[in-house]
């Protein structure tokens, strides 16, 4: 397992999660990014554009974890290993972006996807921060903040075990942003700028740690339309693309009941 310890960081900070393939909330995110970036991955999924989400990416200064669809990927995988369960409406939707996307991309940025770390280490204001996609113990482990206190626990022993005393974790792949404090640990999900958080609004997520090492979630709003566009000209039309206008999952059986609408 690879970890890159980025040492003592100052200033801003931005942290953001899953571009999805959808390079207009991408450039609406790095047109009001502060300081440091870092990605907790997932660059490719649901959306259109997964080159030029990748190229965009590799060609600016962003600290990029492997998200489940990274590793995938530099697999040469067929499926998108999302740990979705078998015949849920994600698990069958899935089959038809993660195709688009390996049919895509690229091997020079399917090497570089190979190289990237599982978790990112950094020290701000006197906190030692680790930042990882799903889990420690599985890349693709979905954590919510109604998760049970044992499922967080487990990742926090396993995060220990590897990179030592932990004050915060930042974490992706649920696609909801939230905060809970476990055991003394803040732990932080930055949410992803490529899909809504299932609010019934086109805005998406992500996380400023500021100066003094506050933390705060920030909504973004980019243009949805072209997004849309990429999607309908890719053939990407099994609900993801209107889930961008109206905010609602296509694939709610993913969630927690107590998450549901």
């Amino acid at each position: 397992m690879r970890v890159d310890d980025l040492g003592e960081l100052s200033g801003e900070i931005t942290v953001f999660g899953g571009p999805y393939s959808n390079i207009q909330a991408l450039e609406a995110l790095l047109a009001v990014a502060q300081g440091t970036l870092i990605c907790t991955g997932d660059l490719v999924a649901y959306c259109g554009a997964p080159n030029a989400v990748i190229d965009k990416v590799r060609n600016r200064d962003i600290h990029v974890v492997a998200g489940n669809c990274e590793k995938q990927l530099a697999a040469r995988a067929l499926d998108c290993g999302c740990g979705f369960e078998d015949g849920t409406t994600c698990d069958l939707l899935s089959a038809k972006w993660y195709a688009f996307a390996n049919a895509q991309v690229d091997d020079a940025s399917r090497d570089w996807m190979a190289k990237l770390p599982d978790a990112i280490l950094f020290t701000h204001s006197g906190q030692r921060i680790a930042v990882l996609h799903g889990g420690i113990t599985d890349e693709a482990r979905f954590i919510w903040s109604v998760s049970q206190s044992d499922d967080f626990l487990e990742e926090l022993d396993a995060l220990n075990m590897l990179c030592g005393d932990i004050d915060m974790v930042i974490a992706g792949h649920s696609g909801i942003a939230f905060e809970r404090d476990v055991a003394g640990v803040r732990w932080v999900n930055a949410g992803v700028i490529g899909m809504p958080p299932h609010d019934g609004t086109s805005q998406t997520e992500f996380l400023r740690i500021s100066h003094e090492g506050q933390i705060y979630f920030e909504k973004l709003t980019y243009d949805v339309s072209g997004a849309v566009a990429d999607m309908v000209s890719a053939g990407l039309t099994q609900g993801y693309h209107r889930a961008l206008q109206t905010g609602i999952w296509p694939s709610e059986d993913v969630l927690p009941d107590a998450l549901r609408r």
